[in-house]
Parts: structure tokens; sequence; C-alpha cells
């Protein structure tokens, strides 16, 4: 049994890596575990081979683990692992390759669309900056840092769309409709009087505190949180990433086609998007399974035909 070990592995945990003590716990229950499964099987802890570890692992899948369960005991083998091998103990990490069961992916939250036009409405009755933001969240399914950080160039009066710099700089143009248009061109004359005499700003959605700053992620998240509360909503349910969620919910519901769904989203892999197909009915889900030209069953379809 390696106590020593696992005690200075737990202590780097706590000290260096600011492990509470429930985490601290489980692990330590996870690598007595792992230390009691290869004692028995006469294999040292630090002589194991991958395979051992996966042998481990599916031992604790024949067991009942959960798959979220599993998750955390092989993130705390590949703690123990790489702690090992930067003290020296072990001269390759067993470790390195080893994979566990893949978690369900999280279903979205999102607002229903009765939700997402009340706050609207409240906010354009009391808060024209907060209503402008809601409103191009909404058409737009844009990441709320894309949205704070939009420079004032993003959008051109009598435009119909919005250029968008996402992540790893990628530029991808989304459409806009009437609502947030019409929001967009008050809020360039409301902008003007929001800011201080002679003060410019390159931001569409300029700081009200910092002379050269924008609006922070953390003041619209407020913002919103103070906004439900007023029409009735659970704050817990609301934040810009659930506008984002409810966007493209909401464009599939009503029969949006995934890949331009992506598209609006700025996902780089159509499998991210294709989550958002939980809220079709059985009927819609089949077309976008069996039509979508991206779709695996599509594709063996194809393949099928051509031979």
């Amino acid at each position: 049994m390696h106590s020593n070990q696992i005690d200075a592995f737990l202590e780097m945990m706590q000290a260096e890596r600011g492990a509470g003590a429930n985490t601290v716990s489980a692990y330590r229950h996870d690598m007595n575990m792992l230390d009691e499964y290869l004692t028995v099987r006469h294999i040292d802890l630090l002589s194991a081979s991958e395979k051992d570890l996966q042998s481990f692992l599916i031992f604790l899948s024949d067991s009942g683990d959960s798959a979220r369960t599993q998750a955390r005991r092989l993130s705390c083998i590949h703690e123990f692992y790489r702690f090992a091998y930067s003290e020296g103990w072990i001269k390759i990490n067993p470790a390195d390759y080893l994979q566990g069961p893949k978690l369900p992916a999280s279903l979205p939250k999102y607002l229903s669309e009765e939700e997402v036009l009340k706050l609207i409405q409240k906010a354009q009755q009391n808060d024209k900056r907060l209503y402008v933001l809601l409103e191009v969240l909404y058409a737009s399914g844009m990441r709320v840092s894309e949205l704070v950080t939009l420079p004032l160039g993003a959008y051109v009066a009598g435009e119909k769309h919005l250029q968008i710099i996402g992540k790893a700089g990628k530029e991808r143009i989304v459409p806009l409709n009437e609502h947030a248009i019409c929001a967009l061109n008050e809020w360039l004359v409301i902008r003007e009087n929001d800011l201080p005499k002679n003060r410019q700003s390159k931001w569409l959605f300029p700081s009200g505190k910092s002379h050269f700053g924008h609006l922070t992620r953390d003041a619209f998240f407020k913002r919103l949180k103070s906004l439900a509360v007023q029409v009735g909503i659970s704050p817990g349910k609301v934040s810009p990433h659930v506008f984002r969620h409810s966007f493209a919910s909401h464009l599939m519901a009503h029969d949006a086609d995934l890949r331009s769904v992506q598209q609006m989203l700025g996902h780089a892999e159509i499998a991210t998007t294709e989550i958002y197909t939980h809220v079709l009915p059985d009927r819609l889900k089949k077309i976008v399974e069996n039509s979508h030209p991206l779709s695996y069953n599509a594709s063996r379809e194809k393949n099928e035909n051509s031979g």
C-alpha cells in the first residue's frame, strides 16, 4: 500500500490546487480503492500499466458506478500519476492516454417565448439600454462576450445585419430582425446622449463608468437578473447565455435548418448545434436526422444508394 505517496498527493492538491475538504476526501477514497484493487492483483500502484488502470475503470463500471462518478475517479487517477511523474516516482505516466466514459451532454436551459417577450417588453419600458441589448441578443444569438465588445462600426444604420468577430478571431455576418434593427437605430441616437460631454467611444455599448471601456459582462448580467425579478421570473433561470440558448431553441422549434443555426451561433462543428434538436417534436427530429446533409443517417442512406 502506498499511503505516504497518496498523502503527499492529497497535500499537494490542497496546498497548490486549492482543493476543498470534500474533494480531498473523495480523492482519498478513490486512491484507496485503486490501491486496494491493484494490491489484490499483486500490482504495485507505481508500477501499474495503462491496461491495469483501464481494467480498474471497467471494474468500476461493472460495479454500478455512474458515468459521472467514473469520470471523477478518472480525474483523480490522472492527477495522481501526473504528480507521481513530476516527483520522479515513475518514469512513464500510464494514465496519459487513459479515457473513461463520455458524460451525456446536458440539455441547454432556455426560456419560453412568452418569458422572453415579458423581459423585452419590461426593459423597453424601464431601461432602454437593456432593451436594445436583449433585442440584439435574442435576434442574433451571439455570445455575451461578443455582444458587449461590439465596436461601433459593427452595425451601420440602414443595414440589416451585424458583423461579429467571434472565437479565434473568426468573422461572421448575422442577420437581424426588424425589432432589433429598430432598437439599434434608436440606440445610436440615445447612445450619444448617454455619453458624457466631449467623450468619444469606439464601442457600440460603452461603459457608463469607464472613460474608455465597454459595458462589462457582469454589469449586463446584474441588470438582467434585476429585470427578471421585476417580471416575476426566477433570476436563477435567466442569464445572457440562457438568451443565446433560447434564440437557438426557438429557431429550431420554428423549423429553422440546423446549418443556418450553426452559422448564426458561430459553432465550429455541427455536432455542437445538434443539441438544440431536443426542442423538436418527433416528426421534425426524424427530418433532421434523415434529411440533413451532415447527419449520419442521411450520409449512410446516400452511400447505400450510390453503392
